[in-house]
């Protein structure tokens, strides 16, 4: 006997009563049973948000058919989707290779449940690390005078591939907003994050000649404002005088990496819903 596939809902609608039996009533009528069920209630902004993971006997676009019905009564935004299909994901990197390698361990680890589909950077250093796990590499040089044309090229395989989110794994361009607008609510980016904060090059170095004593990383959905959208994760590292410049540089791969996968993750698992410019993370 074959189990019953399971799927992935997720909506947001004004908050009232009644939104939590209206879907559980639609499930169990359908036969499914609910796995797991997270919801929380924005008492300042008046918003409901909700993830249920469910298996049943239907398939996805009749569950789509039955969600579309009741929508109109809660003005509600939901997605389906089913667990069984992995995110298709093309990352964008540089030439810093950490979060690169990072994710493709937990990809073949199987602890990141994503298809990475290709690898697109503005140098040719990390061909052989993408090619030597079998993924595509596209090397996509830009400059001032070129950055339209290679961030058409950009969205052109994000379509061949139809890829379903882009990774910013250290990829150190500042997209176009056009291209922000196109992507967005489907493209992570990661960055440092200092007490105070350090821009420009070497910002590691600018926080040891500060002397901070807490360094970290924020992941975020990409926008037209730089390093200025939605927080999905963030995570920090206490660091003191006896450690190095090298030291700090080290210890932040590492926790640019972490922050970077849990995103990831909780994107690929349907666990992050935007609430205008914040997020609402159900982790598991």
């Amino acid at each position: 006997m074959t189990s019953p596939a399971e799927y992935i809902l997720t909506l947001s609608c004004p908050d009232r009563p009644g939104v939590v039996a209206a879907v559980s009533g639609l499930l169990a009528r359908h036969g499914c049973n609910i796995i797991e069920s997270q919801q929380f209630g924005d008492r300042v902004g008046q918003r409901f948000f909700m993830r249920v993971q469910f298996a049943g006997p239907l398939g996805e676009d009749e569950l789509n058919g039955a969600f579309a019905a009741l929508a109109p009564d809660f003005a509600m935004e939901f997605k389906v989707r089913d667990v069984a299909r992995k995110p298709r994901v093309l990352i964008m990197v540089s030439k810093f290779d950490h979060c690169l390698n990072d994710l493709l361990y937990r990809v073949r680890s199987k602890a990141l449940d994503i298809e990475i589909v290709a690898v697109v950077s503005n140098h040719p250093d990390l061909r052989p690390l993408t090619q030597s796990n079998g993924i595509d590499y596209h090397h996509l040089p830009v400059t001032p005078e070129t950055k339209a044309r290679q961030e058409a090229e950009v969205l052109a395989l994000v379509e061949h591939y139809q890829v379903d989110l882009v990774v910013l794994a250290r990829y150190m361009q500042v997209l176009s907003g056009e291209l922000c607008e196109k992507l967005a609510g489907r493209a992570i980016n990661i960055h440092h994050s200092f007490l105070p904060s350090f821009k420009g090059a070497k910002p590691y170095h600018q926080a040891h000649n500060r002397g901070v004593k807490l360094i970290g990383a924020t992941a975020h959905y990409v926008t037209s404002d730089l390093d200025e959208g939605p927080i999905i994760e963030q995570e920090v590292a206490r660091v003191n005088h006896s450690h190095s410049p090298e030291d700090l540089v080290a210890i932040g791969r590492d926790v640019e990496c972490l922050a970077l996968a849990r995103a990831v993750k909780w994107h690929a698992e349907q666990r992050v819903l935007l609430d205008g410019h914040k997020t609402v993370v159900f982790p598991r």
